[in-house]
């Protein structure tokens, strides 16, 4: 009897394309995927360590998930993934009913450990060459497809877990990539979604980002390319006209994260670039894209962040205009240069920074969406609007939520509305 096997995702787009990966690799052994896990032979959590949020609902899951192994001991319980790199002793002593812990670079091996016969099996090890090519994901019906270009990273910023639990940066062929961006459209995916932790650092036999973006472009049946997330060190003006180019096949929106404003809090988050340069950047992209979205995220109370320096977080949210912000509080982590840093903002200071941030992108957030009305926009259908059947949504090539009349329309077409209002973080083009 074929075995069944379920897997539940926790974190980033990355996790989400390992999960695709894993998946692949078992339904091409002939295992089943389960809706739920109570019908699984092979329960799979897919981690995240990035903050200590993340870290505790994956122990409080798996305490859940303890009566599934209590009712069947033989089904196979494993935790996958950024967790599994970081704290393989933790679990090993505190879950002692974890049979499987896997690093992120070491799905190829996953059935030779289901196939064990040991109680608990581990491994963990970092690659420097794992990339994953040659594997396609196993995906679900829909319009977007993500695809991990490369893995790791270099920057080892002091506040960030990733390159202790995904290793050094890596890049996979611009043929590999190529091949299963075309794959995917054949499936019926008409967007692809390109992934990184730095993507644009991407280097593969001297090829860059810009070429990567180009040979892409090629790709037969191809409506929309995107891409998260870029680092500010490596965008410049050859992938800026590379946008200009292709749009908006290449579609006119980046994440570019500034974490901080003050040149002193974005040294000692190791950032490597300066407020000027951060601005001289915008300012750039705006020259070769007036109509780029941007977006960020910031975290807020990073160690000796003072209130003049979080003052300088703001007069760049007054000089980008961000359509949107990831936001966060400043929570140390273990592994990390910055968990050696005294913590030194308040909680209560925290939350008031973060408020006061959020309040003030909020207003950025509506002027920018606000500007549109009156403008035609191409939109790439989605699914019906949930609030109203007569109506669908869909995003424009600058990422924003659109809902219109559902008329003619099906998923997956292009079309150009007028938009006619916008409310919070929606667009609307109605008669």
């Amino acid at each position: 009897m074929n075995k069944r096997f379920y897997i539940e995702t926790y974190g980033c787009q990355m996790n989400e394309y390992d999960s695709e990966i894993l998946a692949g690799i078992l339904l091409e052994h002939d295992y089943i995927l389960s809706d739920s896990p109570e019908n699984a032979d092979v329960i799979l959590l897919n981690t995240c360590s990035v903050r200590d949020h993340a870290e505790q609902k994956i122990h409080s899951r798996l305490g859940e998930l303890k009566h599934f192994k209590d009712k069947n001991p033989a089904l196979k319980l494993g935790v996958v993934g950024c967790m599994a790199q970081n704290m393989k002793k933790d679990l090993l002593e505190s879950k002692p009913y974890v049979n499987l812990i896997l690093g992120p670079d070491s799905y190829r091996n996953i059935l030779r450990h289901l196939d064990s016969d040991q109680t608990q099996t581990i491994d963990t090890r970092l690659s420097k060459f794992e990339v994953y090519d040659g594997l396609f994901p196993a995906r679900k019906e829909g319009i977007n497809a993500w695809i991990s270009i490369m893995r790791g990273c270099n920057k080892f910023c002091s506040y960030c877990i990733v390159p202790y639990t995904r290793g050094r940066e890596r890049s996979r062929s611009i043929a590999g990539i190529v091949d299963e961006a075309q794959r995917s459209v054949d499936k019926g995916f008409v967007e692809i979604t390109l992934l990184g932790q730095n993507v644009n650092s991407y280097d593969h036999d001297g090829k860059r980002f810009p070429a990567l973006l180009e040979a892409l472009t090629a790709v037969k049946g191809i409506k929309r390319i995107r891409y998260t997330s870029p680092h500010p060190q490596d965008v410049d003006e050859t992938l800026m006209k590379v946008h200009a180019g292709y749009k908006p096949l290449i579609a006119n929106h980046i994440h570019l994260p500034l974490q901080a404003g003050s040149d002193a809090v974005l040294k000692a988050m190791n950032r490597t670039y300066t407020q000027s340069h951060y601005l001289k950047l915008t300012d750039m992209i705006r020259k070769y894209v007036p109509d780029m979205g941007i977006t960020t995220d910031i975290i807020v109370g990073f160690p000796g962040e003072t209130d003049a320096d979080f003052r300088e977080t703001l007069r760049v949210m007054n000089s980008v205009k961000y359509d949107s912000a990831f936001t966060f509080k400043y929570s140390p982590r273990p592994y990390t240069k910055a968990w050696d840093m005294e913590d030194n903002v308040s909680e209560n200071e925290k939350a008031a920074r973060l408020t006061e941030l959020i309040r003030l992108q909020k207003k950025h957030t509506l002027e920018n969406y606000r500007n549109l009305i009156g403008k035609d926009v191409e939109i790439l259908v989605e699914a019906p609007s949930k609030r109203d059947p007569n109506e669908f949504k869909g995003r424009t090539a600058c990422n924003k939520i659109t809902v219109f009349p559902a008329g003619v329309y099906r998923p997956k077409d292009l079309v150009k509305r007028t938009v006619t209002d916008a409310q919070g973080i929606t667009l609307f083009s109605r008669p």
